[in-house]
């Protein structure tokens, strides 16, 4: 997370997560890591930072500890008591240990599950990928990987693990340590982490420790599921009264808190033990929607109550349930080989048809409320579909935006499809927009009143403004489409580059295309170079649903996916790639992506690149533009 006052301690030394955030850690500290940190803090200078379980590109060592002026450790801890483990040491045949007993419970290899092999490969992980900078031949120094057994003596400890350590005379041995329960209680950070005796390093400088920082930051999305819902007047109201109908539809821009006001009702209802259905149409929006619902849970089991699903899921369920398992089937015979308007017919109008007559099994399940997000995607027939899924008397939400028109399914929601829907009276309608940073919220703006038809323009009102300065970056490159790929990879490192300086979380980058083709491109340059990518461009059907069910903001790797799947989520660093803006369906897209910027007073990051003619002229209006011409070089990290 960006650094900021709460990451301080009282001696001024950054902490992240701060200390009074370690409760909601993913892996609550243990027992022996509750007294390493206690003793790294207690000990160390206050010029060391403190990073506890950070993400570090998915790797998650226990501590890393940086100083701009000396240098980095990386702590594996291990709360193993060899007094109350089974264990022997088995060796191979040119003597190497290879199997001791069992560790909480579990069968142990050493060499499964060495904790001093583990802390060594965060250390040539650093070297390699999160400071490429450092010296060639003199840059491992400045990273210590260290073992720490809070419970076990060292003596035994060394001889368990002689194959693995450092000899006292190798001059690498400084910068490989084990200590345990002895040096741990006195704070010998000689044995513990030589280097952190040092005032300084011909090796280590602050650009380093840049590089590092936005690996190491916690995620933005991390911090944000800390805090509980919060809800203005309006929203508050929509969520705790209910119309006597049962229908409630709710209509407003980008960022004005629909999906909020969902997910604080679908809460509402689950703590009231009422059986609660959450439908989307993209499938990476269902986890989207649990992180929300599950800040208005007063208990954490009441989400038991509550079943997310994205609507060709549900039509599948309940296919199978009413035992139509092979009708449904039928359905999907060679489906990759069909032609794309074979694939519409089947998932827009076969499939929906399927579902409403099982939805006539009178076993199939129903719920108390059913709440459908992201509702202009949806058809009125569907929404029909779904209706047969409630109890009698129950609840039903919509919530929509028809400037995201995305598949060009708005323009159905007339009012006569409206009223045979179940709905009475006029939307509920919001108007504030809270997500977008003022300066991104105008240039949104601006692209919908250039681009978008007036009559499903939907503009927000902007917020009262903060006290604080809100740092918005917009950044335009328009180039050929030749060159996207490369300047895709480009900017998106230079944004990793921004991350380290500002303290932000590599993490939080996210990386939007218009398809899915140079998505994959794009990430393959980025794996290639060794930084992990959570992405959802397999070409093949099945293979991407399964990628887009397993798309999550908290994942500690750079986010890459489509302005489709993104739709309804926010990040505060974007890249966002258009390859095509020609047709009323990729405006709209286009415009989705810009609305996915969120606002902060830490500052909030957006570059575009745009291979599309079209849009030349009004990306020149903004405050960072570039004409890229032919690029030649790869770009260098």
């Amino acid at each position: 997370m960006p650094f900021s006052a709460t990451d301080r301690s009282m001696s001024g030394r950054i902490i992240s997560p701060p200390v009074e955030a370690f409760s909601e850690l993913r892996q609550p500290l243990t027992t022996g890591e509750l007294a390493v940190f206690e003793m790294f803090h207690r000990t160390l200078p206050a010029e060391w930072e403190i990073y506890v379980q950070p993400h570090l590109n998915g790797l998650r060592p226990d501590f890393v500890l940086l100083n701009p002026k000396v240098g980095i450790g990386v702590f594996e801890v291990k709360d193993w008591d060899l007094d109350a483990m089974r264990y022997t040491v088995r060796r191979d045949g040119q003597g190497k240990a290879v199997l001791w007993g069992e560790a909480d419970g579990k069968p142990f290899s050493i060499r499964r599950n060495n904790p001093v092999k583990q802390a060594n490969r965060y250390k040539q992980a650093i070297y390699d990928l999160y400071c490429p900078r450092l010296e060639q031949k003199t840059g491992l120094a400045a990273i210590t990987a260290g073992v720490i057994f809070p419970f076990a003596d060292l003596v035994r400890l060394r001889d368990l693990f002689k194959d693995f350590l450092k000899g006292p005379n190798d001059k690498e041995a400084p910068y490989h340590t084990m200590c345990g329960r002895k040096e741990l209680a006195e704070g010998d950070l000689s044995v513990i982490f030589p280097t952190a005796l040092y005032s300084s390093s011909r090796i280590m400088h602050e650009t380093l420790a840049d590089d590092i920082r936005g690996w190491l930051a916690e995620p933005d999305f991390a911090a944000e599921q800390r805090i509980p819902l919060r809800l203005d007047a309006n929203q508050r109201a929509l969520v705790e009264t209910w119309p006597a109908s049962g229908y409630r539809r709710v209509k407003g821009p980008a960022g004005s808190g629909k999906s909020l006001i969902l997910g604080a009702r679908a809460a509402k209802l689950a703590n009231e033990g009422k059986s609660v259905l959450i439908v989307s149409y993209n499938i990476t929006l269902c986890h989207y929607l649990r992180d929300i619902v599950v800040r208005g849970l007063s208990n954490s089991r009441a989400v038991r109550n509550i079943q997310f699903t994205h609507f060709h899921l549900f039509c599948k369920d309940v296919c199978i349930a009413a035992d139509m398992e092979d009708s449904y089937g039928e359905l999907f015979k060679d489906f990759d080989k069909k032609l794309p308007e074979e694939k519409s017919r089947i998932l827009d109008e076969d499939v929906p048809s399927l579902a409403n007559v099982a939805m006539g099994d009178p076993d199939m399940a129903r719920f108390d409320a059913i709440l459908v997000d992201e509702g202009q995607d949806f058809r009125p027939y569907w929404w029909n579909v779904i209706r047969k899924a409630r109890k009698p008397g129950g609840q039903m939400m919509l919530v929509a935006d028809a400037t995201q028109d995305v598949y060009g399914t708005a323009k159905a929601w007339t009012d006569e499809a409206m009223n045979g829907a179940g709905f009475a009276g006029p939307w509920s309608q919001l108007r504030t927009g809270y997500r977008l940073p003022p300066l991104a919220q105008k240039y949104a703006s601006d692209f919908a009143s250039r681009f978008l038809p007036a009559a499903l323009v939907d503009l927000p009102e902007a917020v009262q403004p903060s006290l604080d300065v809100e740092d918005c970056h917009l950044r335009w490159v328009q180039c050929s489409a030749t060159d996207s790929i490369q300047i895709c990879e480009e900017e998106i490192l230079a944004l990793m580059k921004t991350t380290g300086r500002n303290g932000l979380a590599n993490a939080d980058i996210t990386f939007l295309t218009d398809e899915a083709k140079p998505g994959a491109e794009v990430a393959k340059l980025l794996m290639n170079r060794g930084i992990a990518v959570l992405s959802t461009f397999h070409l093949a059907d099945a293979e991407r649903k399964r990628e887009k069910m397993g798309f999550y903001m908290g994942d500690a790797r750079i986010k890459a996916t489509t302005l489709h799947s993104f739709k309804g989520w926010e990040a505060r660093l974007l890249v966002i790639y258009v390859s095509q803006a020609g047709n009323s369906k990729s405006l709209a897209l286009v415009y989705a992506g810009l609305t996915r910027l969120k606002r902060s007073s830490k500052g909030s990051w957006l570059t575009v690149i745009c291979a599309s003619s079209e849009l030349t002229e009004y990306g020149r209006t903004w405050p960072d533009h570039a004409d890229r011409p032919e690029v030649t070089n790869g770009p260098e990290l």
